[in-house]
C-alpha cells in the first residue's frame, strides 16, 4: 500500500475513533471538554457546534423539549395508533 493511501486510511480511523469516543462519553465530561477546547482558536462551525455541546441539555436527550411552558399553556396530546 503506497504512503498516501496509508496516511488516508490512518486519518480516517483516527476520525471514526474520536467520534465514536466523543459519541460515548458521560455528557458531563463532554461538556467540561468542550468548555477547554472552546479556549482555543477554533473554525466557525466547529465552535458554533461545541457551543450547543457545552449548553447541555437538561439530563436528556430530547435537546430542550423539557423547558417549562408558560402558565396557562397545555401540551398536545398525540394518540399513535400502531397498525396490525
Amino acid at each position: 500500500m503506497p504512503h498516501g493511501q496509508a496516511l488516508i486510511v490512518a486519518l480516517l480511523v483516527l476520525a471514526c475513533a474520536a467520534y465514536a469516543t466523543w459519541s460515548l462519553m458521560p455528557a458531563l465530561l463532554r461538556r467540561t471538554l468542550a468548555t477547554q477546547l472552546m479556549r482555543l482558536p477554533l473554525p466557525a462551525p466547529l465552535a458554533r457546534r461545541l457551543a450547543r455541546e457545552r449548553a447541555g441539555s437538561g439530563g436528556c436527550a430530547c435537546n430542550g423539549c423539557d423547558a417549562a411552558r408558560p402558565p396557562g399553556t397545555v401540551a398536545p396530546v398525540q394518540i399513535r395508533r400502531r397498525r396490525r
